[in-house]
């Protein structure tokens, strides 16, 4: 068994245009954890999160708060295997 894996995270609530973006960023980079999180059409962030499993929990862990400004109604969680997803990075 591997000891890296991949989250899908859908984020949902009041998490656009409260930094959640740049806060996940900000929280994955400390942890060297690579992918993205954009904001989706229907309100909601989406994100991807790959790494060592236990910082990859810290993350999910996270959304389930986000930043300081953010009210988190729901997160929907999907592990899958690490694709190689690059640098963290805020997709517009």
């Amino acid at each position: 068994m591997s000891d890296r894996t991949r989250a899908h995270v859908f984020v949902s609530g009041n998490v656009q245009g409260v930094y959640f973006r740049a806060t996940t960023r900000d929280e994955a980079q400390k942890r060297d954890i690579n992918g993205w999180v954009r904001n989706l059409d229907d309100g909601r962030v989406e994100a991807v999160f790959e790494g060592p499993e236990k910082a990859v929990e810290e993350m999910v862990d996270f959304c389930h708060r986000g930043s300081s400004a953010a009210e988190v109604e729901d997160v929907d969680v999907t592990y899958e295997e690490p694709q190689g997803e690059g640098q963290f990075k805020v997709r517009w």
